[in-house]
């Protein structure tokens, strides 16, 4: 199970591990670990889009473990054991079970970050696990959004909860937790409107769909999920805080790594949110979400 999510993980983190092999490369010198050794490793932690303080404590930490001592494996593992440190979080990744009811999970994240495509991904994962899904299409603003989900729903066999376009979100979300918890299903996720995170009036429907399921449901929703598009870098860290300071995100899906240099942005994420990354994205189908294990994550980036 591990070698085949390992495999998977290498070809999905193609573009970045490239970008990596640069980090590798260093420890395959001979020489020591001097002044210069450190400033070039620095430049290739950048370069792979690790960002600045997660760069800067990684090349302290190495200047007060290895100055001066010889480069060999010692210092490889020290590396891939930091940045996957970087990656821990307490808790654990699983999804926060309702143990007295449906489990109701809120999708945020702007257009074009793949978040449609992530709650398709998202409920084809529980699906295969045996949970009874239900999908609330609350992206009003786009009748698109609506259209998408239907598609994949029918798909996947998953019910869905819809308006026209244009009605109201959050009554959509009521409606979902009524039946969710009326008919026994295990999880509802809710689908939110995708707009630029400047937009102040959206950000109230966040806030106002948060409000509604809790009425519902209590307690919910029990993960708010923010999905960012791995392909735009540390940009995907503003958006973040942006959200962040609306929604109480508790985890993050990490989308489009399979076509992106700029995978080494997870690790900025964490240490300047500490929201935890509990899934990415690896690929183009309905299979390709995976459960985020950083230790799996670090190997894939260092593999040959």
């Amino acid at each position: 199970m591990f070698r085949a999510l390992l495999d998977k993980l290498k070809l999905g983190l193609t573009k970045t591990r490239n970008l990596f092999a640069g980090v590798a490369g260093l420890f395959r010198l001979k020489g020591r670990v001097d002044h210069d050794f450190l400033k070039e490793l620095e430049k290739k932690l950048y370069l792979a889009d690790v960002g600045s303080a997660a760069t800067a404590g990684l090349v302290d930490r190495m200047k007060q473990a290895f100055l001066d001592k010889e480069i060999d494996k010692e210092t490889e593992l020290f590396v891939r054991d930091y940045l996957a440190g970087l990656l821990q979080i307490e808790g654990g990744r699983d999804i926060k079970i309702n143990p007295d009811g449906p489990t109701v999970i809120m999708i945020a994240g702007v257009n074009g970050s793949g978040k449609t495509t992530s709650i398709a991904k998202l409920a084809g994962f529980l699906n295969r696990d045996g949970k009874k899904v239900l999908v609330a299409a609350c992206d009003t603003f786009r009748a698109a959004a609506i259209d998408q989900l239907v598609i994949w729903c029918e798909r996947l066999g998953v019910e869905i909860v819809k308006g026209l376009p244009g009605s109201d979100p959050a009554s959509i979300a009521h409606d979902a937790c009524d039946k969710a918890r009326a008919k026994g299903f295990d999880f509802v996720i809710v689908d939110t409107a995708g707009r630029l995170h400047t937009q102040t009036h959206l950000m109230r429907e966040l806030e106002k769909i948060h409000r509604v399921t809790s009425k519902v449901i209590p307690g919910s929703p029990h993960e708010v999920l923010l999905v960012l598009d791995a392909t735009t870098g540390q940009n995907a860290v503003l958006q973040a805080e942006n959200f962040q300071k609306v929604v109480h995100c508790t985890g993050i899906i990490l989308t489009k790594l399979d076509g992106t240099a700029k995978g080494g942005s997870i690790f900025s994420i964490k240490q300047r949110l500490n929201i935890p990354v509990k899934f990415i994205g690896v690929g183009e189908k309905i299979e390709d979400l995976e459960s985020f294990d950083p230790a799996s994550f670090v190997e894939a980036l260092f593999s040959s």
